[in-house]
Order: structure tokens, then C-alpha cells, then sequence
């Protein structure tokens, strides 16, 4: 990530520097973030933030640096984009909240008609784009009308980030030789929810997935359970898993529950703050897999 996005990004622009400063419009333009240092957008990606910012203090020095020679701006959309790593990340159904990649194609040929004076900019694609007269965006969404998710790295959603700020820190430690509490008989949704989880276990899913989950669920029918991807055949059950989780994740069983039955994409879910996780992101992603088979029964 860090060869990608800072490194690429430095490289390539010196490496392009001696060619562009012979160009009446030259511009160099990074698809980065502005510098926000609420340390929201550092606590669960810190590696993906200092990858992007990396390539936004690119365009400070360069911008400074190159001034009158070379334009050096940023563009950063307001909302997510579809793309690959949207359909990744946020499984089936995700393309709904997100916009065309037209409108960052748009928003780059707004600032590509300008002077290289207009440099040193971080620039969300709707902001220009509505200096430009644009005012219809439904024409840049995949679902127009329906509610679009916001993108990392702005502060422009004052509910999802006191959401978010509330909910820190509210996953539990694992500690080992904790007593087991004893089994109780659970009813409910999140019951429902595990039973059918676990009606939907094979062999298969075990040997794909190699994983142990514990969910720390708030709310009616909450307290802590656990799908256990790793033993012969897979199972569910309330309680700590016997053995230490590779994911722990912590929400409310109302979210879980919709989480589960396809009502809340987990991207969606993290990005506002309903789901925390902690642990293995790459087995948290695998994890909607199985999702996405229960949305069916559920």
C-alpha cells in the first residue's frame, strides 16, 4: 500500500516533473484526501491513512515547490465511488449507495481546464463541480434517490462522527483463562440469527474461511457469542469460543441481526460507527461471504 500510493505517487511525479515543466498547462492531480487529523480516521486504518496522506503532502511540497511551473492539486470524492474494492468491501447491494465514476472524471476535467495558478488545492469532487453550475447529482448516482454512503476522511456527517466518537473503545480486551459462563437459554432474533447460521455450516465453509469470530453483541438478547470457523464442521453457541478469537466484533443486536439478514452492509455498518472490529481484517472481510448465503434464510 505505502509502494502504491505514497511511494507511486512521489516517484512517478519526479520522474514526469522534467517533461511537464516544459507544458504551458501542466498539472499533476492525486486522487487524495484532504489532511484531516481527527484521529477517527487513524484508529481502525492507520496504514491506509498515512498511505493516502502520504500522497496529500505530496501535493503541499510539490505544489509549493513547482508553483508557477506546474499545477500540483488533489480531488477526494464526497461520497464512495463504485468500484472493485467497493464490491469487495461492501458485498452485493453496495453499488446503491455509491456514485459513477463519471463524476470523478467530470470533477478532474473541471480542474484540468484551469490556470496553473489554481494550485495547492484539496478539491471534493461535488464542491467544483457545483462551481461549475451543477446542480442535478442524481445523474452521478447508481440508484438515484437512495441514500449515498459518504467517503473516508471528511467531517462533513456530524451524526456518523459523534456516532462514531461515542462508540470508541467499547470492545472488551481478550483475556485469557477467563471464566466460561454458564449456558443459558437465549430466544430472540440473535438466537434465530445463530441457528440458522449454524443450520448453514459445512465442511466447505470451515476449510474457506479458517476463523474464529466473537461478537459482542449490546441490547436485548446481547452478551457475547461466537462462530467458530476452524473446528471440524463449525459451530455457533453463546459465550467465549474455547478458542482465542481471530475477530472480535461489537455492536447491537438489532444491527447485528440486519447485518446478518442483508438489511446493513457491513461497510456501511463500520464507516458509521455501528460495528467495531478488532483483530484480523482479512477474516472480517471473509465473514460476509457466509453473510451473504444467510440473507436468503434470514
Amino acid at each position: 500500500m505505502m509502494n502504491v500510493n505514497t511511494r507511486g505517487t512521489y516517484l512517478t511525479s519526479k520522474a514526469c516533473i522534467p517533461y511537464l515543466k516544459k507544458s504551458k498547462i501542466a498539472h499533476i492531480l492525486n486522487l487524495s484526501p484532504p489532511l484531516n487529523l481527527n484521529p477517527m480516521w487513524f484508529k481502525q486504518h492507520c496504514a491506509y491513512t498515512i498511505a493516502k496522506y502520504g500522497m496529500s503532502m505530496c501535493v503541499l511540497g510539490m505544489a509549493e515547490e513547482f508553483k508557477g511551473e506546474i499545477a500540483v492539486n488533489a480531488l477526494w470524492p464526497k461520497t464512495a465511488i463504485h468500484t472493485a474494492a467497493m464490491d469487495m468491501l461492501g458485498g452485493s447491494g453496495i453499488e446503491s449507495q455509491c456514485r459513477k465514476v463519471e463524476i470523478i472524471a467530470d470533477a478532474a476535467y473541471s480542474i484540468f481546464k484551469r490556470p496553473k495558478s489554481f494550485t495547492g488545492n484539496f478539491i471534493i469532487d461535488e464542491n467544483i463541480l457545483r462551481e461549475e453550475g451543477i446542480k442535478n447529482f442524481d445523474i452521478y448516482a447508481i440508484k438515484p434517490g437512495h441514500p449515498l454512503l459518504p467517503d473516508f476522511f471528511l467531517d462533513e456527517h456530524p451524526d456518523i462522527i459523534t456516532k462514531k466518537a461515542e462508540s470508541r473503545d467499547v470492545i472488551p480486551e481478550l483475556k485469557e483463562e477467563k471464566p466460561q459462563p454458564p449456558p443459558k437459554q437465549r430466544s430472540g432474533a440473535v438466537e434465530e440469527t445463530f441457528r440458522i447460521v449454524k443450520d448453514s455450516l459445512s465442511d466447505d465453509i470451515v476449510k474457506t474461511t479458517q476463523a474464529v469470530y466473537q461478537f459482542e453483541l449490546s441490547g436485548e438478547d446481547g452478551g457475547t457469542w461466537f462462530l467458530d470457523l476452524k473446528s471440524k464442521g463449525g459451530n455457533v453457541g453463546y459465550g467465549e469460543p474455547s478458542n482465542q478469537a481471530d475477530v472480535v466484533m461489537s455492536m447491537s443486536t438489532d444491527d447485528f441481526v440486519k447485518m446478518f439478514s442483508g438489511k446493513l452492509k457491513p461497510t456501511m455498518a463500520f464507516m458509521s460507527g455501528k460495528l467495531k472490529i478488532k483483530g484480523n481484517m482479512a477474516l472480517a472481510i471473509k465473514l460476509e461471504k457466509l453473510m451473504n448465503q444467510m440473507n436468503a434464510r434470514l
